[in-house]
């Protein structure tokens, strides 16, 4: 759209900000939607974090990601991708910090969002590993973009088993919010609840469409770069639902759905990399970066791990009245934080 593609820095600057609380706003009334969803179909917080909740406030950075990636703009696809992962990571931080009961992870125990946490590291892997190896495409798409997107499918279906056919099982304590149903949402419209979620979902992508062209102008007028304000601006902007309806979901008891719809939406974000793949038309979009952006999926990695090790420790109460997971994912954004606007 050239009006917008033609936008001065003022403008764009507008514009961006509007995308955001559009973003922000939106992403409120989704998770109560997806709460109801969660409760009126019976598949549970866990599972309705990983895909509705997750994908849904993924749409946004999805778009932009998959249109910066068609204009040629692969360093502002990926880094808003793997940037993404690393802040909606903090944002659990941010939520333990709001919980005072206990540790969040501790309270919301739930094997589902530790099947989804292992297997996001697996997919982070697999881009680390795309980096590096050699550029072996077929019709421009690299080989690993296939192995990224059937990952996440069986990781729903994994999560999905493991939810209905567990194994072993976490010890419940006088702190574990379990995943109860609320009676009210059991007599609400089916139809009126999808409807409502697909209308919000894409008013999220849209408004993810939007913010690609202004972040373009943003990072070409200031001299900041595509991987800065990817990783920083456009990644935090297009998160925004994710931490509007993980405060809200910790606020109104459905601690396992924060958990599920961070994690969740993890692991969609590793598709705006293989989504990226196939829109870059100039090869493979993984070779068309540079090591910011390899740096942010490292570190989104190492927060991702941390996070995990938090899911199965559970430790009630750490420093500061917060896990000490949360503590490692503050000081792990803070020093990415610092490493790109350094190499910026």
């Amino acid at each position: 759209m050239p009006a917008l593609e033609t936008m001065a820095l003022g403008p764009a600057t507008v514009v961006f900000a509007l995308c955001a609380a559009v973003i922000g706003v939106v992403g409120t009334r989704l998770a109560r939607v997806v709460d109801a969803l969660a409760d009126r179909t019976g598949i549970g917080e866990a599972v309705a974090g990983a895909v509705l909740l997750g994908l849904a406030t993924s749409l946004s950075g999805s778009v932009l990601s998959v249109s910066a990636a068609w204009s040629g703009n692969a360093e502002l696809a990926l880094s808003n991708a793997v940037g993404g992962i690393a802040v909606q990571t903090l944002f659990l931080a941010v939520a333990d910090v709001t919980y005072r009961r206990a540790n969040l992870e501790h309270a919301a125990a739930s094997l589902g969002n530790m099947m989804q946490a292992a297997l996001l590291v697996s997919q982070m892997s697999l881009l680390m590993i795309a980096f590096v190896m050699p550029e072996w495409t077929i019709a421009h798409v690299h080989v690993v973009t296939p192995a990224l997107l059937g990952s996440y499918v069986y990781s729903v279906r994994l999560v999905r088993t493991t939810q209905s056919r567990p194994m072993w099982a976490p010890s419940r304590t006088a702190e574990t919010k379990q995943d109860v149903p609320e009676e009210e949402n059991a007599t609400l419209s089916l139809r009126r609840l999808l409807g409502s979620f697909a209308v919000l979902a894409v008013t999220i992508a849209l408004a993810g469409w939007t913010l690609e062209k202004s972040a373009t102008v943003i990072a070409e007028d200031t001299g900041m770069g595509h991987a800065v304000v990817g990783s920083l601006f456009t990644a935090t902007a297009t998160s925004l639902p994710e931490l509007v309806t993980t405060l809200s979901a910790v606020r109104s008891g459905a601690l396992t759905l924060a958990v599920a719809g961070i994690i969740g939406g993890n692991a969609f974000d590793t598709l705006f990399a293989a989504f990226s793949d196939i829109a870059y038309r100039e090869g493979s979009v993984y070779h068309a970066v540079s090591s910011p952006v390899v740096f942010w999926t490292a570190l989104g990695t190492l927060m991702t791990g941390f996070l995990l090790m938090g899911l199965i420790r559970r430790e009630e109460r750490g420093p500061g009245r917060i896990g000490f997971e949360s503590v490692a994912l503050f000081g792990f954004y803070a020093l990415g934080v610092v490493v790109v606007l350094t190499a910026g």
